[in-house]
């Protein structure tokens, strides 16, 4: 079965934020722009923008985002899980980091990771602020 944009982003949109507890989707930081299918090179791009430039759990997002699409590609799909461009400080250092297997199979190996990682995966929002604007700090 070949992945659909609908599909991937169906799947991504829920997330919910480490520390905001919101979505990736009601964030903006996740859409269905944020999502390419190349088939031929069996290739999911997800390209995510932080809600600030100086986001210090950028790398736990895309580690969630990667996560939760590992889970549910066909065997022998790659993927890759980067921060938009110019959206990030040290966008080249995330971006590294990320598209590093090697990196990214240590960090889900690490208990408090993976703890965080599964959070956010299964997280719940409970509720929503009294104004209903959404916090934008990271």
């Amino acid at each position: 079965m070949i992945p659909t944009v609908e599909n991937i982003f169906d799947q991504i949109r829920g997330i919910i934020d480490p520390e905001i507890p919101n979505t990736l989707e009601d964030l903006k930081v996740v859409s269905p722009e944020s999502v390419t299918i190349v088939p031929e090179r069996k290739l999911v791009k997800i390209i995510f923008t932080p809600t600030v430039p100086h986001c210090t759990l950028c790398m736990l997002i895309g580690l969630c985002i990667r996560k939760k699409i590992a889970d549910s590609l066909p065997e022998h799909w790659k993927i890759l899980v980067q921060i938009s461009e110019g959206s990030h400080n040290d966008e080249n250092g995330v971006n590294k980091q990320l598209a590093d297997k090697e990196r990214v199979a240590a960090a889900l190996e690490n208990p408090n990771l993976a703890a965080a990682v599964a959070k956010s995966l299964t997280a719940k929002i409970e509720s929503t602020s009294s104004d209903g604007d959404i916090k934008k700090t990271c």
